[in-house]
């Protein structure tokens, strides 16, 4: 008998119970299948032009950058813009998302290439699963089509949002999880992203780029 199951046994004993009596298991499995929700702040409750305003106030707030695009075809001079005006290299690592995939680069200098970051790459690209508008919090799920080491080794990294994929609150978020993925599924791994990477524990002095992007930029892609 494993640890865990020496403290259940020990739980189980102190209740009375055997942990198979049904009206127990009843409960538990109708807890597990309606997942109540708390409660959902008003802030992030707003029609799409407005939602999309007030991600892009408090993504600025924490030193992000945002521009919006009307579509995907749009989205290649838009990062060709921001790496020509921060004196970057045309040089882009992303992974095998197909929306990044459809990307056409050939009207710009850029050289896209794919896969997982070594640690050597300067820029990378990614496609945000969603985002939370209250907070200005990026969502990633973790896969070969949007590899997690593009969200920390490069120094600047570049992550396309669809403006359909923007919700109020964290609450819908993990429920827009939670539907792609199926209940009581989760991806592998899911990183939450608000700015760029930043401490303030060396003389509460703050300091960018201290253990991920020094720059983080975000494309909304439509309106």
């Amino acid at each position: 008998m494993s640890a865990r199951d020496e403290v259940l046994a020990t739980i189980r004993r102190s209740l009375g119970v055997n942990g198979k009596e049904a009206p127990r298991r009843a409960a538990v499995d109708e807890r597990m299948a309606r997942a109540p929700r708390g409660v959902i702040p008003a802030r992030g409750q707003l029609a799409r032009a407005d939602m999309i305003a007030l991600f892009r106030d408090e993504a600025e707030k924490v030193h992000a950058t945002v521009a919006e695009v009307a579509s995907h075809a749009d989205a290649t001079g838009e990062i060709a813009r921001y790496l020509r005006d921060n004196n970057l290299p045309a040089t882009l690592r992303m992974g095998a998302d197909a929306r990044l995939a459809a990307l056409d680069f050939s009207a710009t200098s850029i050289s896209p290439s794919r896969g997982a970051s070594e640690g050597d790459d300067l820029n990378a690209l990614s496609h945000a699963f969603c985002a939370v508008a209250e907070t200005g919090t990026l969502l990633l799920t973790a896969g070969a089509d949007n590899p997690t080491t593009l969200n920390f080794l490069p120094d600047n990294h570049i992550v396309l949002l669809d403006a359909d994929d923007l919700v109020g609150d964290y609450e819908s978020a993990i429920a827009l999880v939670r539907a792609r993925y199926g209940k009581g599924e989760m991806p592998r791994v899911v990183n939450f992203v608000t700015g760029p990477s930043r401490s303030g524990d060396i003389e509460q002095k703050l300091l960018l780029g201290a253990h991920g992007p020094r720059r983080l930029h975000v494309v909304v892609v439509g309106r």
